[in-house]
């Protein structure tokens, strides 16, 4: 199948566009080798710096590998998603589920490594949460969010911070979803409350498996009455 002359602007987008075809249609199976860039540059009308171009744009994408003096070879058929690309399209329980394991670990190290900014930063955020309770789905669940942020700031690892931040989005439609179709802010405005501040006590008391299992049941139900921590 001949490859087709690309337009001028912007050359090495339409180049490696033409390229993944080939290679997700098949054309190209997983451990073919690729024409030489001269060839490919003949018939896709275009310079060889921009077939170069292209190319590493097709191995940042997963599809494609040079080797040392053999040449560039087909190494998967479908491009590698990135991580926030990724979470678009999981589902909210999928989300969940690893919020879950990100934040109850998350508020065990706070409770061990909480500073008194912390501890005030999260009496703030709780604050902040009490006060959107009046105010609409999305403007209460952007408050709730700012507080579950809040501790997982206080445990001081940048990588569970940076896995929080990375499904805030989701989370954020999901839960506004939740409450749109449940109507469960109707009679409890700022539901979940009880679980939030015996949550914040657990951290500021150093109590790091207390704080784990308020957020591990307010997570698995969030709209339960808050249990003392065991």
């Amino acid at each position: 199948m001949p490859l087709g002359a690309v337009r001028p602007s912007p050359l090495v987008e339409q180049a490696a566009a033409r390229l993944r075809e080939q290679i997700t249609g098949g054309h190209w199976p997983v451990g073919t080798k690729l024409p030489g860039e001269t060839t490919l540059a003949k018939e896709l009308g275009v310079g060889r710096s921009t077939v170069r171009e292209a190319l590493r744009a097709l191995a940042g994408a997963g599809l494609v590998r040079p080797r040392q003096g053999a040449g560039v070879f087909v190494i998967a058929t479908e491009p590698v998603e990135d991580w926030p690309t990724r979470l678009c399209r999981a589902a909210v329980t999928d989300v969940y589920e690893v919020r879950m394991a990100v934040e109850v670990h998350a508020a065990r190290l706070a409770a061990r490594r909480r500073t008194p900014e912390d501890v005030t930063a999260l009496w703030a955020a709780l604050r902040a949460r009490r006060a959107a309770g009046p105010l609409d789905d999305a403007a209460f669940v952007d408050a709730d969010i700012a507080f579950h942020a809040a501790v997982v700031a206080a445990a001081h690892n940048p990588v569970l911070a940076d896995l929080f931040t990375e499904f805030t989005p989701v989370l954020r439609e999901g839960l506004i979803e939740l409450l749109s179709l449940t109507g469960l802010r109707a009679d409890d405005p700022d539901t979940g409350d009880e679980a939030h501040e015996a949550l914040v006590r657990a951290v500021a008391d150093g109590d790091a498996e207390g704080a784990a299992a308020v957020l591990r049941a307010e997570l698995e139900d969030p709209f339960a009455p808050a249990r003392d921590p065991e």
